[in-house]
């Protein structure tokens, strides 16, 4: 088997409706740019409080994938 090299960023993703959305939104705006995504995790659930009103929901998620750098 061939040894591989991955990569981890962090993004975030934001939503009005939930975590759920917002790490789906993390994850499809990263692989927009990315290629071979591997794993999502995430990291960090926090939200948006306006005039004591949860305004947005936000999820960190940590993205591997294959790192193409290797000659």
């Amino acid at each position: 088997m061939a040894e591989s090299v991955y990569k981890v960023i962090e993004v975030i993703g934001t939503s009005a409706e939930s975590w759920e959305d917002a790490a789906k939104n993390a994850v499809e705006a990263a692989a927009q740019s990315l290629q071979d995504l591997r794993v999502a995790e995430v990291a960090e659930l926090d939200m948006r409080v306006d005039n004591g009103k949860v305004v947005a929901y936000r999820a960190r998620v940590k993205l591997s994938f294959k790192y193409l750098g290797r000659d």
